[in-house]
């Protein structure tokens, strides 16, 4: 069992949720304040994504995550920063001309997913470590294996914490090979993400023989999606990993209950503390996870 679990709080993601509860943030404002409400409520990471504020659809506005982090950052509370990285991987293609994209793709090179991480230098930015199969129809996310090494080695340079962003067993595989060629600082930090299709299903079992295949030394979370979110915190407490809850996974509280960011936070911490585990400040995060002291400028 893990005894100092860093909590880590999803506050909004990319997806089609905004339409579905009226707690989900948009505006940068709104994300900000979400965040800040994470952290007192517990959250030692906040994992930012930001929205168009007309669509509410995700966004790779680097103005949008500058006003966020501002807001953040002057608002005094301490908070770890976690930015995605993972935006500009989507690919939908057309039924009949497979090689034709369609309306939905939005897909850059390694590079090209990272403006806001370079300019805004976060604690933490993630790297989403392979393609998948993403739902139904002929959705791709498209992460390539020469894309994460051109992506990893940029984060490296700027001297920020690459999350290793798991869906599959595959790449896990290939996160460590990143490892091995030195294109990772340790400690390496890795988040197994289940039951989202079609990664790795939400099976404990599953994520136990994830846990068995991480290297020597790694720090790792792990999270599910949807009703399983919440007793996903227990087991990745119980076999050693620290936990991420959040309204970019899961909009609910209990049945019919629609959550805040915060109350999603305040229930982690009580199940964490329920098993005897204490939950990590931010200042035990960073210790954790070999960050820097304190926010950046």
């Amino acid at each position: 069992m893990n005894d100092d679990v860093i909590i880590t709080c999803a506050l909004t993601g990319a997806g089609d949720t905004v339409g579905k509860s009226e707690h989900v943030p948009v505006t940068p404002e709104q994300i900000a304040a979400s965040a800040v409400e994470a952290a007192n409520a517990g959250a030692a990471v906040v994992h930012i994504h930001v929205r168009d504020i007309e669509t509410g659809q995700g966004s790779r506005d680097v103005a949008l995550y500058r006003e966020v982090v501002r807001r953040v950052r002057d608002s005094g509370v301490d908070v770890v920063l976690n930015l995605t990285a993972g935006m500009g991987g989507d690919l939908v293609l057309d039924e009949e001309d497979p090689l034709k994209p369609v309306d939905g793709t939005d897909l850059v090179n390694a590079h090209g997913r990272l403006p806001h991480v370079e300019e805004l230098l976060p604690d933490i930015c993630t790297l989403d470590c392979g393609s998948l199969n993403f739902g139904e129809g002929h959705q791709l996310y498209v992460s390539t294996p020469d894309m994460l090494r051109a992506g990893a080695k940029r984060i490296q340079e700027l001297g920020v914490k690459p999350e290793l962003e798991i869906f599959d067993t595959g790449q896990l595989w290939f996160a460590t090979k990143l490892i091995d060629e030195g294109l990772i600082d340790a400690p390496p930090l890795f988040q197994l993400c289940m039951g989202i299709p079609y990664g790795a299903p939400a099976n404990p079992a599953l994520l136990q023989t994830m846990v068995n295949m991480l290297p020597d030394g790694a720090q790792w979370a792990s999270f599910a999606i949807g009703r399983n979110q919440l007793p996903w915190v227990a087991h990745s407490v119980l076999l050693g990993g620290h936990v991420r809850v959040g309204l970019e996974d899961n909009l609910y509280l209990a049945k019919g209950v629609k959550a805040t960011n915060g109350q999603l936070v305040e229930r982690a911490v009580r199940i964490v503390e329920d098993l005897g585990a204490r939950v990590a400040s931010p200042a035990t995060a960073r210790r954790l996870l070999g960050l820097k002291e304190g926010d950046r400028a």
